[in-house]
């Protein structure tokens, strides 16, 4: 069975490889550290400090098989080469939410680097989804966990807003 794609964007792309080198580097040190002082103070069976840094270092670890699957498995999207014609992953689209009188812009991203506080939603979301394929000046119902959503696509932008 082959293992997911994970889409991507350059932007999240680079962040991961960033986040795994730093997990691989600096934090594995910290933590080996942690637990080399931990073990100096004796008895391990009461130890607090030990468990903490045993229970980190399990973390750090768990995150970098994580990481290290989601790139060996990324399908990076170019967001230079995005259409701007229909709304696709990689691009960012201004939308007028009609329930709310207001201008709203969304990038469609994969869903490893989904953030909706920062106006990345993924393509596996109900809004994400609903969006896909749409083009400048169609009007938008999708039906989303907490109703129906209706937007007006204004305009589809190449990349990151």
């Amino acid at each position: 069975m082959s293992e997911k794609k994970v889409v991507l964007t350059y932007e999240g792309l680079k962040k991961r490889e960033e986040e795994l080198e730093e997990l691989k580097t600096v934090r594995r040190k910290d933590v080996a550290e942690k637990i080399k002082e931990a073990r100096g103070q004796g008895d391990l069976s009461e130890n607090a400090e030990y468990d903490s840094a045993k229970e980190e270092q399990a973390e750090i670890e768990s995150r970098i098989v994580i990481l290290e699957k989601m790139l060996r498995n990324a399908e990076v999207i170019d967001e230079e080469e995005v259409s701007k014609d229909v709304i696709s992953v990689g691009c960012t689209v201004r939308l007028f939410d009609v329930e709310f009188d207001e201008e709203v812009d969304y990038t469609i991203v994969g869903s490893a680097e989904a953030d909706p506080m920062d106006g990345k939603i993924s393509n596996e979301s109900p809004v994400g989804m609903g969006l896909l394929g749409h083009r400048t000046g169609e009007k938008i119902i999708i039906e989303a966990p907490e109703g129906a959503i209706e937007f007006k696509v204004i305009e589809i932008l190449n990349g990151n807003k």
